[in-house]
């Protein structure tokens, strides 16, 4: 199995996709903390949890990176749409995440730097 192929999963239980989805949805609200958290607590028991939540953190600090470089550039103007972009990217791709979650599926973010394997 390469790195870049999350292992399949026959059947995931409704406790495990909730956990995943939180894991994406709570970005919106407290950026890496929840799938930190969530992350943390779950890797062991489940890889279903332990895939989503490294990607929720993965993207999470990948978009992390982009807000410093948007506020760096803010005061040369750039950096607002910058910082724009990284909050809809985020937003979109957490919906869509927790979505593909919550129907028991794998999700890879489109951009994101994967730090956490």
């Amino acid at each position: 199995m390469s790195d870049q192929t999350p292992p399949p999963w026959n059947s995931v239980n409704s406790d495990d996709r909730l956990f995943a989805v939180f894991a994406h949805l709570g970005t919106i609200i407290a950026s890496f903390l929840v799938p930190l958290i969530i992350w943390l607590v779950k890797k062991d028991d489940s890889a279903f949890v332990d895939h989503h939540g490294k990607e929720a953190l993965n993207f999470q600090i990948t978009i992390f990176l982009g807000y410093i470089a948007g506020g760096l550039l803010a005061p040369f103007l750039i950096g607002i749409p910058i910082l724009f972009a990284c909050w809809i990217l985020s937003l979109v791709c957490a919906i869509m995440a927790a979505i593909k979650a919550n129907e028991g599926k794998p999700y890879r973010y489109p951009i994101s730097w994967r730090i956490i394997k």
